[in-house]
């Protein structure tokens, strides 16, 4: 279980994050939606432990992000906005080089099988002559290199087609359910949130979305 209590978080004299709580068990797949600015990224960015707590705990399996913060990182897989891998690189070259890097250790043949299970099937391309939909696969394939418990994801489908957005939905929720992954994932896309996420939390005051997913049947919970 994922426990987040009563943590906030200042940029200066502005309070970003405010008193929130919330609880994940293994196989949840939980959405995040507001409006620009209402702090999704910067949650992420401390569930992530790339920013440090100011105030509350988190805690995964009774563990505190405090004093178990390295250990931790091993077990959270991060998708950030930006495409962040080599475009010189083929799709080999690139899951090779994070793989070295990564703290699991996988195969040639097992991360290819992870691009395929994506359907990322041009494992020899240079990455700069594919789609964004097939960077954008790439990026999370990369993510999912050490096995991760928990899987952080900040827009990772914007401005892909309806297809790759499709595709990675059906993988992640196969992740979470077959596999028990905890998924966190943020997207303005209501479409998308509504068809993958199990549970909705809205952030940042803003009842727009709140108001929006609750007319088609859903439950929002506000953070």
């Amino acid at each position: 279980m994922l426990k987040v209590e009563s943590i906030t978080k200042h940029y200066g004299s502005k309070a970003v994050l405010s008193d929130i709580s919330f609880e994940l068990h293994q196989g949840d797949v939980a959405g995040l939606v507001g409006e620009n600015g209402a702090g999704k990224s910067t949650l992420l960015n401390i569930l992530s432990t790339l920013t440090p707590l100011e105030k509350g705990q988190i805690s995964y399996h009774g563990q505190s992000y405090g004093s178990n913060r390295l250990k931790l990182r091993k077990q959270i897989g991060f998708v950030p906005q930006d495409i962040a891998v080599w475009e010189e690189f083929s799709v080999e070259e690139n899951m090779v080089f994070f793989e070295r890097l990564s703290w699991g250790k996988k195969s040639k043949k097992e991360l290819k099988q992870l691009c395929l299970d994506m359907h990322l099937e041009k494992w020899k391309e240079k990455v700069q002559s594919l789609s964004g939909g097939m960077k954008r696969k790439l990026n999370i394939a990369i993510s999912l290199i050490h096995d991760p418990e928990i899987i952080l994801l900040d827009e990772p489908t914007v401005g892909i087609d309806l297809k790759s957005r499709k595709e990675i939905g059906a993988y992640l929720h196969r992740l979470a359910k077959k596999q028990g992954k905890i998924i966190i994932y943020t997207s303005h896309d209501m479409e998308e949130i509504m068809s993958l996420c199990d549970c909705i939390y809205s952030i940042g005051g803003d009842p727009f979305y709140k108001q929006l997913l609750e007319d088609q049947g859903k439950t929002v919970y506000e953070l």
